[in-house]
Formats: structure tokens, C-alpha cells, sequence
């Protein structure tokens, strides 16, 4: 199932053992499971989608490709120099599996990843930030990715004081939920040129047509297209199968989210 409005359909539905998401997140959804339902998000499905868009917005926002696709409607020629994401220190903060994803690729463009979770640890050769380091990590990152689901805890994460504490001239990017960022500060900051942004998820979402942060300077926003690539059917497909083989032979299913 898709958006969470049908989910409110599948509490008609007798006998309801397990609802299996085909997104990467489950918000508004748990809340709505009848008792003794099992929620299963799409573990693995919109990983890579998800992250080489991230990736694509990094390079399109930090070499100013947006901009010479725009003089291009014009017939300008604006020969300049640009960012670049090799040399510059990216804060990932989620690192689950798009986070992962996200850091993996970013491993042949020879900049600093720098990675941060709930809890402090180690994973190999990668050492990862607690969340209570976030305040002091970000003012030397050059470039920020959110891709933390959404909770009660996310919810608002990125809000005027956070925003406040990155460095002047940084990207932040979100592949994440659009309510993990607040909008109005966003713009507050985007408006003066102060930071700059490139998202793929808005708040509220759809972006109204009049909404301040289309015009807003440096400001890269893309409809929601992170998992929504040619990988996602046959992917989607091969998670099912497998997550019904589990289910059929009793066996743990992958993703379990929410469980009565």
C-alpha cells in the first residue's frame, strides 16, 4: 500500500494480520493499525534512489547546475567559478539505509563524510555521531543531509536555532520529510542568502505555487523524486515476494516497524 489514507481502509478489513508499506517511511500510518497488525516499511527499496538523488542535489546545488539550466532558457553565458564537493565537509545526519547509501557513494568524490546517528558508535571503519553532537557538528560542515525518518523526535529537528548554528554560504539538503526541516526558518535564512538549500521534500507539500521558498536565492527544490526512479517496481517486487516467502514459512519479517 502507498499513502496513508488507504491504510484507514485496511482497518475494515477482518482479521488484518500485516500491512506491508511500499515507502520508505510509515508516518501517519502506525497509529492507525488495528490491534495485533504488524507494520513493515520498505526496507531497502528507495535506498539508492534516494541516494543518488541526494548525491545529484549536492552537485547540481554546489556547481550551480540549476542556475546554467535556467540561463540556458535565456541564452546566458555565465562563465564562473562554483563550489565543489570535493574538499568539503558533509555532516550525514541519519544513518540508516539511505544514510548508508548516501555515504557510500559519496566515497569516490574525495570529501569528508562525517556521519551521525541516535546513538554514538563504531560500524568498521566508520565512526558515528550521537545526535547529542549535532549542535556542536554542524557549524564546520559545508554541506548538511538530512535523512533521518520522521517521528516525534525529528519532527522540526532542523528549526531556527539549528539552522542558526551552520556556517554562512552552507547547503543544507533534505531527503529526508519535509516537517524534519521548519520551512519558515528555512526561508528566513534562504532569503538573505545566508544558507542555501536543495530539497527533495517540502513542508507542507505540495509547495504552494506563491510559497516564499521558490524565490528564495540559492534555494534548489525538486517534487519528491527520491525514491521514484525506474529501480522502484522491480525492487518493490523482489521486497514483496520475499517478505510473503517469510511470512508463509513463519519466519521474522524485514523492517518491522510498529508491533501491537
Amino acid at each position: 500500500m502507498g499513502p496513508a489514507a488507504n491504510a484507514e481502509l485496511s482497518l475494515r478489513m477482518p482479521g488484518l494480520e500485516l500491512v506491508q508499506t511500499l515507502t520508505a517511511g510509515v508516518d501517519g500510518i502506525a497509529e492507525l493499525l488495528p490491534r495485533g497488525a504488524v507494520l513493515c516499511g520498505a526496507v531497502g527499496v528507495h535506498d539508492a534512489s534516494t541516494a543518488e538523488l541526494a548525491v545529484g542535489l549536492m552537485i547540481a546545488a554546489q556547481r550551480g547546475i540549476d542556475v546554467a539550466a535556467r540561463d540556458r532558457s535565456e541564452g546566458v553565458w555565465r562563465h564562473e567559478r562554483r563550489r565543489s564537493l570535493a574538499d568539503s565537509r558533509v555532516l550525514l545526519v541519519g544513518w540508516g539505509g539511505v544514510g548508508r547509501a548516501i555515504g557510500e557513494r559519496l566515497a569516490g568524490f574525495e570529501c569528508e563524510v562525517v556521519a551521525v546517528g541516535r546513538t554514538a558508535r563504531l560500524e568498521g571503519d566508520c565512526r558515528v555521531h550521537g545526535a547529542d553532537e549535532l549542535d556542536t557538528l554542524l557549524p564546520g560542515a559545508d554541506i548538511v543531509v538530512v535523512a533521518v525518518p520522521l517521528s516525534a523526535q525529528t519532527r522540526g529537528m532542523f528549526d531556527a536555532d539549528r539552522l542558526a548554528r551552520m556556517a554562512d554560504g552552507a547547503l543544507l539538503v533534505n531527503v529526508a520529510r519535509g516537517p524534519v526541516v521548519d520551512t519558515d526558518a528555512l526561508v528566513a535564512q534562504a532569503s538573505t542568502g545566508r544558507l542555501r538549500a536543495a530539497v527533495d521534500v517540502t513542508d507542507p507539500e505540495p509547495l504552494p505555487p506563491a510559497h516564499p521558498l521558490w524565490t528564495c536565492p540559492g534555494v534548489l527544490i525538486t517534487p519528491h523524486l527520491g525514491g521514484n526512479s525506474a529501480a522502484f517496481p522491480p525492487r518493490a517486487q523482489r521486497m514483496l515476494d520475499r517478505q510473503l516467502l517469510r511470512w508463509a514459512a513463519g519466519e521474522a519479517l524485514r523492517g518491522v516497524v510498529a508491533r501491537d
